[in-house]
């Protein structure tokens, strides 16, 4: 009997239940049902990926900017004060139709510390330079001079020069010249006690003149050629040729112009193979006589070269 009843009302439970759960959902908002759906939904099973180690690759070292000196390179860090400091003046004993002779010390010396003062015996070539302590008004004629006959010249100035002249100076690069240090004040360079006073002199200018064209300065002119191991030395670690000459005479002196024939034939009669040629440019009669000496030069089968070509 019991059976029978409970099997007589099951019908009735299951459309009981069965209504409640839809009026359930029928309270849900379109929202809620889409949350639903998406619950029902089996999600595809992701298959697992083995781990990946990631290589630590260091980063690249970026370079340091190389910024380019903009004086010549310090002195070296070397004693020179074992060195001798006597103070030698330059000079030679002219020997007329031949190549002046010089001592024996000042070959061993030029040797040693590579410096210029006479080329090659073996070719008819010349070096012709300049030393510019103050400007008395004939460069732009020797300038003009050297363009038009074509000729290279090193021009050595001062530190004075420089300041007050820099237009000068400037033509004097433009046109294919070689500007060197005669040093800021035109000092003798053995009366310098310490090695640091002499990198003082000739690397103020030195600087300055990077500067104002932005390159450095190759040749250094002993002022007034004086000279001992100790400044050859010391100069010469600052990496410059220390230039001297084999031909020259007294034309610095401005109230003892004699005329251009007189400087024509000092210079011309002592023309000898691998001359370096020392005119200051204060001299009226050098600018004068420039572009005949020049031509003589030539006509005698001499050839003119820059410094930079010097053997």
């Amino acid at each position: 009997m019991k059976k029978l009843i409970i099997i007589l009302l099951m019908p009735i439970i299951l459309i009981t239940t069965s209504c409640k759960m839809e009026a359930t959902n029928s309270n849900l908002t379109p929202k809620e049902e889409t949350k639903i759906e998406e619950v029902k939904k089996e999600e595809p099973q992701k298959t697992p990926q083995p781990e990946i180690k990631k290589e630590t690759v260091p980063p690249k070292e970026t370079p340091a900017e190389v910024i380019p000196s903009a004086t010549p390179t310090p002195i070296l860090k070397t004693d020179f004060s074992a060195l001798a400091n006597d103070t030698n003046g330059w000079g030679f004993r002219r020997i007329k139709g031949s190549r002046p002779e010089f001592t024996k010390m000042q070959t061993q010396m030029m040797e040693k510390y590579n410096c210029i003062y006479m080329g090659s015996s073996e070719e008819k070539v010349l070096y012709l330079t300049f030393d510019e302590g103050y400007e008395n008004g004939y460069t732009p004629m020797i300038l003009d001079t050297l363009k038009e006959k074509q000729v290279p010249a090193a021009f050595f100035i001062t530190g004075p020069y420089l300041q007050k002249q820099e237009e000068l100076v400037k033509r004097m690069l433009d046109e294919g010249h070689i500007v060197g240090n005669h040093t800021q004040n035109h000092p003798s360079l053995p009366s310098l006690i310490t090695e640091e006073k002499i990198e003082e002199e000739v690397l103020k200018l030195d600087r300055i003149f990077y500067e104002k064209f932005g390159k450095s300065m190759k040749y250094l002119r002993p002022p007034m050629g004086e000279f001992s191991e100790r400044t050859l030395a010391v100069t010469n670690s600052l990496g410059y040729v220390n230039t001297f000459w084999s031909l020259a005479y007294k034309d610095w002196v401005t109230t003892e112009q004699k005329g251009k024939e007189y400087a024509f034939k000092n210079v011309t009669e002592n023309l000898h193979n691998g001359a370096v040629i020392l005119l200051h440019a204060v001299s009226k009669d050098n600018a004068e006589a420039l572009g005949d000496i020049i031509d003589y030069a030539r006509a005698n089968g001499y050839t003119f070269l820059s410094l930079d070509e010097y053997k």
